[in-house]
């Protein structure tokens, strides 16, 4: 098959779902398959991957709100991409815009919606949350829910990471939804990578001795991140035992985050780390991963602390709440810096050592991204060509 992803939020300097798309260039040819991602850029290139897979740059705006990113804006010019192409199956990979120019193209293939975002649990959800009911929320956004019923409709999956948003989108009225979780790079994460002198380091970093706690968290700067609800928690607790949380990323919230943390040595914040070797020792070698943000559509960071080993402070919603191991970290309720301390605090008395013993059977089981595109490609394959639509 040739599969077209109409990539809507890749960049060289992406996240989450830049390590997706590269490795779904690995997996496709493995198994058969061409993979050709349509990603929006400032200029038209062209980014190969051996015979069989490559990113095809297209003309884009930028993004308004993250610089890195741009969007696709001519619908014309992505249907006449699409029908010289001649895709076998077509992906979407956000419920935005692109989504409805998926949607709209004539083509006779099947039509794949990757919901790589959750617009209702990033922005809906966390801005209504004091103020009114999950129902209520809904209520008021019921033109997105008829957004995503029309999509439905058109496309012949609504693929999901999580049982959560799967349900949360079935109870919504859409019919095609389909749950097939994603996983870790294989061979990357692991317990064995963690590094005694590196955690010295980063606790010296932290202006703290090798008894303290060290706590380490990763993802963008954005509201939906919650790091300064983060860094509130953690200073919470240095006031009982010595805590050092280090922080890798970057956004455009940078400057709330830079704030939370000014006035905390034993906060650090650090660039992304895009070396995954150095980040996999980087994970392994903390006490635990804290987690903030409650909308992930899987939350590759949970996953990937898991495959390490270990702990986790995880908000009770949200896909990233499906990462917790029993008796490996705590669920805390979501946006609420007082729960997350109270779960700190559990944690000290029980002993993070203690935890970090079971590293091993933490990691177990941990699902890989192989398991996830076998899954996928499985579907795809057994998915029948569309009729013409009419002209």
């Amino acid at each position: 098959m040739r599969i077209v992803d109409i990539c809507a939020f890749y960049a060289p300097q992406g996240g989450g779902v830049k390590t997706y798309v590269r490795h779904k260039m690995l997996a496709g040819p493995a198994r058969g398959h061409e993979v050709i991602i349509l990603a929006p850029a400032a200029q038209a290139h062209v980014e190969y991957f051996g015979d069989h897979a490559r990113i095809e740059y297209v003309p884009g705006r930028r993004f308004p709100l993250d610089g890195r990113y741009h969007y696709f804006h001519d619908e014309a010019a992505l249907h006449a991409r699409l029908d010289a192409l001649r895709p076998d199956l077509v992906e979407a990979s956000t419920p935005w815009g692109s989504a409805s120019m998926v949607a709209n193209w004539r083509g006779d293939v099947p039509r794949s919606l990757i919901m790589h975002a959750d617009p209702l649990g990033n922005y809906a959800y966390r801005w209504f949350r004091s103020l009114a009911s999950r129902e209520q929320i809904d209520r008021g956004f019921d033109w997105f829910w008829r957004h995503l019923r029309r999509l439905d409709a058109r496309f012949d999956h609504i693929v999901c990471a999580s049982d959560e948003l799967a349900t949360r989108l079935a109870n919504g009225g859409l019919r095609h939804v389909v749950t097939n979780r994603m996983g870790v790079q294989p061979g990357i994460f692991s317990p064995r990578h963690r590094d005694t002198d590196l955690r010295r380091r980063l606790l010296q970093w932290c202006d703290l001795d090798e008894d303290a706690l060290l706590l380490f968290g990763a993802g963008r700067h954005a509201p939906e991140k919650r790091w300064p609800m983060i860094i509130e928690a953690a200073t919470a607790c240095g006031f009982d035992r010595p805590v050092g949380l280090v922080i890798a990323g970057d956004g455009r919230a940078r400057a709330s985050v830079q704030r939370a943390a000014a006035d905390n040595p034993h906060v650090r914040l650090m660039a992304p780390v895009t070396d995954r070797q150095a980040f996999a020792s980087l994970l392994a070698s903390a006490d635990a991963l804290v987690h903030g943000s409650e909308s992930e559509t899987f939350c590759m960071i949970a996953a990937e602390a898991r495959a390490s080993g270990i702990p986790m402070f995880l908000p009770d919603g949200g896909a990233a709440a499906d990462h917790l191991v029993p008796g490996a970290g705590h669920h805390y309720r979501a946006a609420d810096a007082s729960s997350l301390a109270a779960a700190i605090r559990l944690f000290l008395t029980q002993g993070p050592a203690d935890h970090l013993a079971n590293a091993c059977s933490v990691a177990a089981g941990t699902r890989t991204m192989d398991a996830h595109f076998a899954e996928l490609f499985t579907l795809y394959e057994g998915t029948r060509r569309r009729l013409p639509l009419a002209a």
